[in-house]
């Protein structure tokens, strides 16, 4: 099955400045927000309880319940720097403290007798979940680690299995994936936790994949198809567009039905994989092929034989 025609030629690299004008200003955003986060609240992002550490507790009531006097209740019971929030529906609730001092038990009893002096029995503790300081930071560096690791490891597949300029535009094109991806979380203030560190894992696989076939395409058809490099890459761009609108279109649908119709636990993974996928199928055309382009006007600039001219 195909949408695009055979035979179509789109002049991609033609707008290749203009798409790496808009994700530079994307990648920039993100930063800042990133930076902005870091001084007003003290970390590049929200952290959920997975990074920051501290104490989750869930709870579901029969109706939706007086967020205030939640409030009033809880720092009666003894909770410090807690945060109250709807989760879902109107009738739950999470509730977050930073206190992970090893008495979970006494941290859930606490909050069940404070919220039963209100609502007696028409609330259930759904879940809880503590997390200590130390514990969030070394899930934190080994997740970072984790992102490194398989970005080095793709460059060297690539260099190995392509060529060294294929890694480079790979790599760049994964960056710009990830830092937009996590841009929004900071934009928005979205929590960070494991569940997003897994989406990022699984967007490096995706986009690299994508990459790799137009990649693979643009390989066979240096030499034989188009006058030159840029064009080459447009033939094989235009060639694989049709796998990679199906591939993209097929998995995105899939992740807007979790986004839409999932419960609030699912939701972030589904919308860090709907950005993903979104800059990730952008990439593979408007990033990954046009630095290519660039390292060999780089490389050929800086190999050109010096003339006579040049040198009187």
């Amino acid at each position: 099955m195909e949408i695009i025609k055979p035979g179509t030629r789109i002049d991609f690299m033609k707008h290749k400045e203009k798409a790496i004008a808009v994700s530079a200003f994307l990648i920039l955003i993100s930063l800042a927000s990133m930076l902005y986060n870091k001084i007003t609240m003290g970390s590049f992002f929200n952290y959920g309880v997975d990074f920051a550490g501290g104490t989750l507790i869930q709870v579901h009531f029969k109706t939706p319940p007086d967020l205030d006097k939640l409030r009033s209740a809880l720092k009666k019971a003894g909770l410090r720097d807690f945060t109250i929030q709807s989760f879902g529906s109107p009738n739950e609730v999470l509730i977050r403290t930073p206190q992970s001092s090893g008495e979970l038990k006494g941290i859930q009893e606490r909050a069940k007798a404070a919220i039963a002096e209100i609502y007696g029995k028409d609330f259930e503790i759904v879940r809880v979940e503590m997390v200590g300081p130390k514990v969030g930071k070394e899930l934190k560096r080994k997740g970072i680690k984790a992102i490194i690791l398989a970005l080095i490891a793709m460059l060297l597949y690539i260099a190995w299995r392509f060529e060294f300029r294929f890694g480079v535009g790979a790599i760049i094109a994964l960056f710009h994936d990830i830092t937009i991806t996590a841009g929004v979380f900071a934009l928005f203030r979205l929590q960070m936790d494991l569940e997003i560190l897994a989406a990022l894992l699984t967007i490096l696989g995706y986009s690299i994949n994508d990459t790799i076939v137009v990649c693979d395409r643009i390989r066979e058809n240096m030499g034989k198809k188009g006058k030159n490099l840029e064009e080459t890459i447009n033939i094989s761009i235009n060639e694989t567009l049709s796998r990679t609108l199906l591939t993209s279109l097929t998995t995105l649908f899939a992740v807007l039905a979790l986004l839409i119709l999932g419960n609030e636990v699912i939701r972030g993974f589904a919308l860090a994989l709907t950005v993903g996928i979104i800059v990730g199928t952008y990439s593979s055309i408007f990033i990954a092929s046009p630095i290519v382009v660039y390292w060999e006007k780089l490389f050929k600039k800086a190999k050109a034989p010096v003339t006579k001219e040049a040198t009187s």
